[in-house]
């Protein structure tokens, strides 16, 4: 037989490594396109990418790791929680057990048997497989996380950076805007592709909100741009 294929054990590391990435292009590009918009020099819109992209890669790691951090002790006392109830009133556990596999289909008389079979086994795994909805493959792990969001920032970010070392300065707020959206559209179709998904959702999901935001940025640029001139 052929194995089947799935993509639920990349959910954790990918999720963050797509909002790494989208934050990166988005982010970096509004803030040289705002700043292009009201400059003529090329020297601080670099310094304002790179300021934002540094900033953004360590905010992102950091972000993520400590919310992943709180998911983790959420479960974690939810695993110890549920561990305590099967000390205190393993029946009761048992009877809940077996509930949630009637609930799924099973007759009452084989969803006793299924939940018995499987406490004998390793009842605090099924409790949390079964109740909770913890496994492996779903399991939250932080440093992964953070390293995904991270590294991804930097090299979506860092796209932006290099185009203000070769883009024109007339042309800077055009090229960037065209090339955060292409560089948007390549990343959703690739998130799309390593998590098994439809390309075409993921790509105008992306392109849609980042046309938004650089274009609400290019405005507060120019706006501040003829403020200050």
């Amino acid at each position: 037989m052929q194995e089947e294929k799935h993509f639920l054990d990349r959910s954790s590391w990918l999720r963050a490594a797509v909002l790494g990435a989208n934050d990166g292009i988005l982010s970096t590009a509004s803030l040289v396109v705002g700043v292009a918009a009201a400059s003529s020099a090329r020297e601080p819109i670099l310094i304002a990418g790179v300021a934002g992209l540094v900033a953004g890669a360590l905010s992102m790691a950091a972000g993520e790791y400590v919310s992943v951090s709180s998911q983790v002790d959420i479960e974690q006392a939810d695993i110890e929680r549920e561990a305590e109830e099967l000390r205190t009133m393993p029946e009761e556990e048992l009877d809940e057990l077996a509930a949630i596999y009637e609930s799924r289909g099973l007759d009452a008389k084989l969803a006793r048997a299924v939940a018995v079979q499987l406490t004998e086994r390793d009842a605090l795994e099924a409790h949390v497989r079964d109740e909770l909805g913890i496994t492996q493959d779903t399991a939250a792990n932080p440093l992964q996380a953070a390293l995904a969001s991270g590294a991804s920032f930097v090299f979506g970010g860092g796209l932006p950076v290099l185009l203000v070392l070769f883009v024109p300065l007339k042309s800077m707020v055009y090229i960037q805007y065209i090339a955060a959206i292409a560089f948007l559209s390549l990343l959703g179709a690739v998130s799309a592709k390593l998590g098994g998904s439809s390309i075409l959702p993921a790509v105008i999901r992306l392109t849609f909100w980042g046309t938004l935001a650089m274009g609400l940025t290019a405005l507060i640029g120019y706006v501040f741009g003829v403020q200050i001139g």
